[in-house]
């Protein structure tokens, strides 16, 4: 039998960006190496507790999480399927983020829903994103992270354990989108997005924060690379144009 020609609609490969990111992301998460108390070391992403935060092109943090069903599976899910609720209500874009971070918590590895000592891991992991999520909202220019909800108030007094960085973005991917012009394209259509929705649905004030920090965000870039190729020094002089056909 003849094997069947493969042709741009019979394909199965996802469009190159998207193969590129998923490549990225499964490196990271299998590549980066954690120093687990114990002495040993494990692959980042084969944590099962944790807490992870993402920045986009800039370094600035938008977005902070937490898992305990593992590292990997979490943010994969995040940046690569639309059933997320973040990027689902585009709270979250997946184009923005460039780099993760990740904090593993080993000592619960062990631990799952039935396991007695299940409510005191969920504390700590609890106390891990609201310690986490309050370094990075400070450390933001905009005082702002695109959460729709505030972590829980924590029970108990931790200490922020080691965390690894990355990058899950190759070289291609960066040239293509940090231009700036592309960042404010997709700004401008995720706050419209983002607008249509709570202009659809009834919606909590945590959504309504989503869309102003997505605004500022967009008028801050904006803002820069209009300065940066003169701002207001540059702008033409002269009448607006009309329509010169003749009737």
């Amino acid at each position: 039998a003849k094997t069947p020609k493969i042709t741009a609609d019979s394909t199965r490969t996802p469009p190159f960006e998207t193969d590129e990111l998923r490549k990225a992301i499964r490196k990271f998460f299998r590549e980066t190496m954690y120093d687990d108390p114990d002495g040993t070391k494990h692959p980042v992403g084969s944590y099962r507790w944790g807490v992870y935060a993402f920045y986009d092109y800039d370094g600035e943090p938008i977005y902070v999480g937490q898992t305990k069903e593992k590292v990997s599976g979490r943010v994969g899910r995040h940046l690569t399927n639309q059933r997320t609720d973040a990027v689902a209500m585009s709270v979250l874009d997946p184009f923005e983020v460039a780099e993760i971070e990740a904090w593993p918590l080993p000592e619960f590895e062990k631990v799952n829903s039935r396991h007695p000592d299940f409510a005191a891991a969920k504390a700590h992991l609890d106390a891990l994103e609201h310690l986490v999520f309050l370094r990075l909202r400070e450390e933001s220019k905009f005082k702002a992270i695109l959460n729709e909800k505030d972590p829980p108030a924590p029970t108990v007094e931790i200490k922020e354990p080691p965390s690894k960085r990355g990058s899950i973005v190759s070289d291609q991917i960066k040239e293509l989108r940090s231009h700036p012009d592309t960042r404010l394209a997709r700004r401008a259509l995720i706050v419209s997005k983002l607008a249509q929705v709570i202009s659809e649905r009834e919606v909590k004030m945590g959504l309504r924060r989503v869309l102003l920090t997505q605004t500022k965000r967009m008028n801050w870039l904006a803002e820069r690379r209009f300065q940066n190729l003169g701002g207001e020094g540059q702008v033409e002089s002269g009448p607006e144009e009309e329509d010169d056909s003749d009737d």
